[in-house]
């Protein structure tokens, strides 16, 4: 195992324990404590983790309540959709990204690409860009502050993104289905949705099978707006049918 690989399965298994010693870490890996110790002070020194003495857990800007539970969901999933999400990413383009755990994910593979320019309403994603060892131009937009998702909302947030212009928007979302395409469970969340489309060349939804032929209450969009969806597995039926006549391009593992 690559040490690259190695320091994010550390992370994946602290993000499903959220707190675990040197010890377990070496045992569970097969590898020395001197190596998970040297793992852990990188990944501290870049924000992933907080190290304390004889172990690890979540840094405190994961945040709490909820929005903490949801990062250790579905961990390889997330991964997996982030991985191919990444690759759809050329250095120097803009990006829109909004909140969500599979978007953080996707914030930590995009910090090796040079040269992006990222506008998010993510707090948690600004703070992992501004980590990247490559430059990375990070806009967080600004409005009201919700705590728990750390993440911006409302029209001052939405007449900010109406500024900017991107080559891709990089969405997470609450449902997908054939009648209406896709939807959100937050009015607020919906709505900053809706502006970072309506400015991007490219639509991109990174969207888990459990959120597959599911109903939300707030509209997005149209399935014939979506260029890409990402998902670990395969829709199936009425939907996949649905998307492809929409033109819309999936990507997934299985």
């Amino acid at each position: 195992m690559t040490p690259s690989k190695r320091r994010t399965e550390i992370v994946k298994i602290i993000r499903q324990q959220h707190r675990i010693t040197v010890d377990q870490l070496a045992k569970t890996l097969k590898i020395s404590r001197e190596t998970i110790r040297r793992d852990l002070t990188q990944l501290a020194n870049n924000g992933k983790v907080h190290k304390y003495h004889g172990g690890a857990s979540l840094p405190m800007m994961h945040g709490e309540g909820p929005f903490r539970t949801r990062m250790g969901e579905h961990v390889s999933a997330k991964i997996s959709m982030a991985e191919q999400a990444v690759q759809l990413v050329s250095p120097g383009e803009t990006l829109f990204m909004d909140t969500g755990s599979t978007t953080l994910y996707f914030a930590e593979k995009l910090a090796d690409i040079p040269g992006l320019t990222v506008v998010t309403n993510s707090a948690e994603i600004a703070r992992i860009l501004s980590l990247s060892p490559v430059h990375t131009k990070t806009f967080l937009l600004g409005g009201e502050f919700n705590g728990d998702n750390r993440q911006t909302i409302g029209s001052m947030a939405i007449s900010q993104i109406k500024s900017f212009r991107a080559h891709h928007a990089f969405l997470t979302v609450g449902a997908i289905d054939t009648r209406t395409g896709v939807m959100d469970f937050c009015i607020n969340e919906a709505q900053i949705a809706k502006a970072m489309i309506e400015q991007a060349e490219s639509l991109t939804i990174l969207v888990d099978s459990s959120k597959f032929d599911r109903i939300a209450s707030f509209e997005v969009c149209d399935l014939d707006r979506v260029s890409r969806v990402v998902c670990e597995t395969q829709p199936t039926g009425v939907l996949k049918e649905s998307l492809e006549d929409a033109g819309v391009e999936i990507l997934c593992e299985s």
